[in-house]
């Protein structure tokens, strides 16, 4: 892990880790584009191609059989898990739940909002060496919560064209109603354009690597997307009363998710950041996936000495974080002076893991410094407002000269006209 000065890492953080879309784009509007106009059978050629996996336009659906096979391939404690961790993430995207309102003016007017969920969403859960159960239930969850009617998932099979029995097992548990053995930016354009297989569904939500990205950013505006997500990033900001095995801990689970991924501690404590580091090279040979971990740490791992606490909360700001973990002795002090990040995790017993699985908030997070304006995956990523007019007479005339003279000004004479007349006898 290199080491920097605040100072140094403010001014150079790689912000951040986006890859040049340039360099793959050409390629996925080709594929996109192949989807759009032969449907199907670009589907089963891309995924015979890129997942090593020859199906039948029969076995693109996963079946009933394929399901209930998966609840008997899955034990008693993951289901039990399953579960619980569905129940929590229920349970708190319930609490984001919006009520429609109106309020009336004295003249009798109305004006107000209301809230319609989204018909149709397809969720995307990437498939390779991890089994991403929770992208399924952090995904289709929330979208039920808000009064999804139809959750399409699409997923790409192993090369015997299965997919893993605990993906599918979350995905029945959340209400998912068909899935699709389908990936990368394949399963993209079939979800944006639609197949004789494959409905084409009203947003896209879910991680994936750089071509399913690319793949969402080039179909977006023929249905919504949630965001252009990066490789996954943790900041561990950290005091002398900090467990220097634990905050190791942290940052090594960030770094097993991805070459890209980036771990970073920030501390104004020279004893803990060197403690740290230690731990960090004694823990990382212990990880099935140390290969990968060493790497994310040694191209994008980091860490930051401060001069002090306010130092810290400026390269939190300006790194942006998607998780952020404050291991110090009075995180909630420093909450409130947090502007930017995905999920703040507050104190030794709060680990970003807990919010990965089970504690319930939404692991769908803003990266590579888009937490300076994006928000988390939640209910309201499924749901859409609609404004509420009903103006009275006296309201309507209490705007009329008003409207009248703005749309005069924008030279808009329809406009005028619309209102002007319904003054006139």
């Amino acid at each position: 892990m290199k080491r920097w000065t605040g100072k140094d890492f403010l001014a150079q953080i790689p912000q951040k880790r986006l890859a040049d879309f340039g360099k793959y784009e050409a390629g996925v509007r080709a594929i996109v584009e192949a989807v759009r106009q032969r449907g199907d059978a670009a589907v089963l050629e891309y995924t015979a191609q890129f997942d090593r996996a020859v199906l039948s336009l029969a076995e693109l659906t996963v079946t009933p059989a394929e399901i209930a096979a998966a609840y008997q391939a899955v034990g008693p404690e993951t289901l039990a898990a399953l579960t619980q961790a569905k129940e929590n993430i229920a349970a708190f995207h319930g609490r984001q739940l919006r009520n429609d309102w109106l309020s009336a003016a004295a003249d009798g007017s109305l004006l107000g909002q209301i809230y319609r969920p989204i018909d149709r969403v397809g969720i995307y859960v990437p498939g390779g060496t991890a089994k991403l159960c929770s992208s399924v239930l952090m995904t289709a969850v929330p979208a039920g919560v808000a009064g999804v009617k139809e959750i399409i998932m699409c997923t790409p099979p192993d090369a015997t064209g299965q997919i893993d029995p605990h993906v599918l097992a979350a995905a029945d548990m959340a209400g998912v109603t068909l899935i699709y053995k389908a990936g990368g930016a394949q399963a993209i354009a079939a979800l944006a354009y639609g197949t004789t297989t494959i409905p084409a569904v009203d947003k896209i939500v879910g991680p994936g690597n750089i071509y399913v990205t690319i793949a969402k950013k080039l179909v977006y505006g023929q249905v919504d997307i949630d965001m252009l997500a990066g490789p996954s990033e943790v900041l561990v900001l950290a005091d002398a009363t900090a467990d220097p095995r634990w905050a190791a801990a942290d940052l090594l689970a960030q770094a097993e998710h991805d070459v890209l991924a980036g771990a970073v501690l920030v501390t104004a404590d020279r004893e803990l950041a060197d403690r740290v580091a230690n731990e960090v090279e004694r823990q990382v040979d212990a990880l099935p996936r140390r290969e990968i971990a060493a790497r994310s740490l040694a191209d994008y791992g980091a860490i930051v000495l401060v001069q002090n606490m306010d130092e810290a909360v400026a390269v939190v700001n300006h790194y942006a974080p998607e998780h952020l973990e404050l291991l110090t002795d009075n995180p909630f002090g420093l909450l409130g002076r947090i502007r930017h990040a995905g999920s703040v995790f507050l104190g030794p017993y709060s680990p970003e893991p807990v919010g990965d699985y089970a504690a319930g908030p939404n692991h769908v997070l803003p990266t590579g410094g888009t937490a300076r304006y994006a928000s988390t995956l939640g209910v309201d990523s499924f749901r859409k407002a609609s404004n509420v007019i009903a103006l009275s007479p006296a309201g309507f005339a209490a705007v009329r000269s008003s409207v009248v003279r703005l749309a005069e000004v924008e030279e808009l004479a329809g406009h005028a006209n619309a209102v002007r007349v319904r003054g006139e006898e």
